[in-house]
């Protein structure tokens, strides 16, 4: 799975920045489904030619994700709140595992609201470029990743920053972000396509 967040600027005081926190939990709180697109941004360790790509994206509590990538390459993920499928379109091929520990301590727990405080150690992180900064760092040790950066204007997150352990940094700027829209009741079903190789059942 594809994962997130480069924030510059520089940082305001910390009275400026009391409120990511607050607009992080609000978020977790008064908003239970979400959809919008993303733009994303990967860029390595060793300097070369940053990856690009965009897609759209629907969420609902508890644990209900649709992440489709759409440009440059096809790659559909679909979480049901108890399995997590994983198709990539152009190989026609299926991967699935249990939910909880596809998503249990990942980034985006964060967004399905299902860890916010258990799996996580929150922290003021300044302003930057108009939004509020929180720092995420996972309480597992053997998490995939070191930080993860969210930035957050209206109760909304805007911006999602995660540094893994391997020295790589992804980016996702959300647009046209909805909170609390009506969805298709099968957007979180997933069935796979005939003849689809299907790995982990």
């Amino acid at each position: 799975m594809r994962t997130f967040i480069f924030l510059g600027g520089m940082l305001a005081s910390a009275v400026a920045s009391a409120a990511g926190i607050d607009q992080l939990k609000a978020f977790w709180a008064n908003t239970q489904s979400a959809q919008g697109t993303f733009v994303q941004t990967v860029v390595a360790k060793s300097g070369r030619k940053p990856q690009h790509s965009s897609g759209s994206f629907a969420l609902a509590r508890p644990g209900k994700l649709r992440w489709a990538y759409e440009k440059p390459m096809r790659l559909l993920l679909v979480a049901d709140g108890e399995k997590l499928w994983t198709y990539d379109i152009d190989l026609n091929q299926v991967t699935v595992g249990k939910i909880d520990k596809a998503l249990g301590a990942s980034p985006a727990a964060l967004l399905t609201g299902e860890a916010l405080d258990r799996h996580y150690t929150l922290t003021e992180a300044g302003t930057a470029d108009g939004l509020e900064i929180v720092d995420a760092v996972p309480k597992e040790a053997d998490s995939s990743f070191a930080r993860v950066r969210i930035g957050l204007a209206n109760n909304l997150p805007r911006l999602m920053e995660v540094q893994d352990n391997f020295g790589q940094t992804t980016t996702l700027l959300f647009t046209e972000l909805q909170p609390n829209p009506s969805l298709p009741k099968d957007v979180f079903r997933f069935v796979p396509p005939k003849g689809a190789d299907v790995v982990g059942q």
